[in-house]
């Protein structure tokens, strides 16, 4: 059993290490086929000053990007560069940019070489000839000309998408509404408004007057109590204590309450959310739990760290461990966790609602194709909105997914008995490139409904 279960857990590591070095690969050949470009461009170029000017000045911002990538790595408090300089937004837009546009053109190509080869094969000796194909055998200057132009409009996308996405999307704050049937509830918590923000990711691409603007947002809602669930900052060096500040100036008469996100871990950042929030009156719950009352009722909630699935060496760990003595059965229980996976686990231990974020609902989604498409699914099957789940049901169920999955689509009278809800968060803030597209960052507003069941 050891010897398995120690296969398993190297399996997970070289699987990570695996896709680790698959995007350092395909960044680096990314980067190598621009600057392959630029030499070939430049190389036409009358003046040799000229040439040498534009190939340099290329060397000198792409070493200055990766100067500010690698301020991200760094475990030190100073930094080779300033803070939110243009350099440090750059360097999200160029690498983003750059890697989707050669995966494009790449694309494109291999489209063109797929048909091709097809043709050859159609017309190779022996081969039954189609009909009247026959000429299609010599160049076909139309076909050039349509991969040539579908070759440049496949480079360009991208380098236009992210632009869009940087300067127009990332700031298209969006307030959403949500009704929630909550299993259990009171007539008095019946109408109970509550506003929540989730991954901010205060940094040098999200500026404090944002955070400002996403919070002045919030108290427009009027709601009774405000959630923000995790994900403060995105590295060690970025400002908690200012990203905090503006979260003191939501206004909500039941508090402010909160939890950590997986990047206050990675800024070993915990403790410190928690005396932040102390400090301005609020509540940051870390495997907590505490009841208010409203109206004459009350609800228990619960606040957790980040909910790992896999320890470090990863061994699978059950999420939520040590919380079913915080959980009241005379009283609803709202979770807030920043991660959705845990929804699950929270069913089964009766927990009716569940708050998260984390997922950005994918930053990028293309619902040209399908709305389902989103980066987000590679790490939950919640990637945004509203879930449902029959109430108690074990977590490793795999026909939970299905009901949470058509429920979350197609209404909630497919499944009878009690549901435990989960909502996730868009986010205000992005990781990596300072883009989203199709997911513009939201500010929520969810009313609590006394379910029908």
């Amino acid at each position: 059993m050891t010897s398995g279960g120690t296969g398993l857990n190297w399996g997970f590591v070289l699987l990570r290490a695996a896709i680790g070095l698959s995007v350092l690969a395909l960044l680096f050949l990314s980067q190598r086929f621009w600057y392959r470009a630029l030499w070939r461009v430049t190389g036409n170029w009358g003046k040799r000053w000229l040439r040498i000017a534009a190939r340099a000045s290329y060397i000198l911002v792409l070493v200055l990007i990766v100067l500010a990538v690698s301020d991200g790595f760094r475990t030190g408090h100073g930094r080779i560069l300033p803070r939110g300089t243009m350099i440090n937004i750059l360097a999200g837009l160029w690498f983003t940019s750059a890697l989707f546009a050669f995966l494009s053109v790449k694309f494109v190509r291999a489209l063109d070489w797929i048909w091709r080869f097809a043709r050859l094969r159609l017309h190779r000796p022996g081969a039954q000839p189609m009909l009247g194909a026959g000429a299609d055998v010599l160049p076909n200057p139309s076909r050039r000309y349509f991969f040539r132009t579908a070759t440049m409009a496949a480079g360009v996308a991208p380098f236009v998408s992210v632009m869009y996405g940087f300067a127009a999307e990332r700031l298209n704050y969006q307030i959403r509404e949500a009704e929630l049937p909550i299993a259990n509830l009171p007539p008095a918590l019946n109408g109970l408004k509550i506003a929540q923000l989730s991954d901010i990711h205060m940094s040098g691409y999200m500026p404090r007057s944002q955070v400002r603007r996403a919070v002045d947002m919030a108290n427009e809602l009027n709601a009774d109590i405000a959630f923000v669930t995790g994900d403060f900052i995105t590295g060690a060096r970025d400002p908690l204590g200012e990203c905090i500040d503006e979260l003191s100036r939501l206004r909500a008469p039941f508090g402010v309450w909160g939890c950590n996100g997986n990047h206050e871990i990675y800024a070993r950042a915990e403790e410190a959310a928690q005396q932040y929030f102390a400090r301005y009156g609020m509540r940051l719950l870390r495997s907590e739990n505490a009841q208010i009352a409203v109206n004459g009722a009350s609800f228990n909630l619960i606040g957790v760290d980040y909910q790992r699935e896999r320890a470090l060496n990863g061994r699978r760990v059950q999420m939520l461990p040590d919380i079913e003595p915080l959980i009241r059965r005379d009283m609803p229980n709202i979770l807030l966790s920043h991660n959705p996976n845990s929804f699950n686990r929270a069913c089964e231990l009766g927990i009716e609602l569940s708050l998260a974020g984390h997922t950005h609902g994918g930053q990028i989604q293309v619902e040209i194709l399908d709305h389902r498409l989103s980066p987000a699914r590679f790490i939950t099957d919640y990637v945004a909105g509203v879930y449902h789940r029959p109430l108690f049901l074990p977590a490793h169920d795999d026909r939970a997914w299905h009901a949470a999955h058509s429920t979350s689509q197609f209404g909630i009278s497919a499944v009878n008995g009690p549901l435990s809800v989960l909502y996730v968060n868009r986010g205000l803030g992005t990781v990596g490139a300072p883009v989203r597209l199709g997911v513009p960052p939201e500010i929520t507003l969810l009313t609590l409904r006394r379910s029908k069941d």
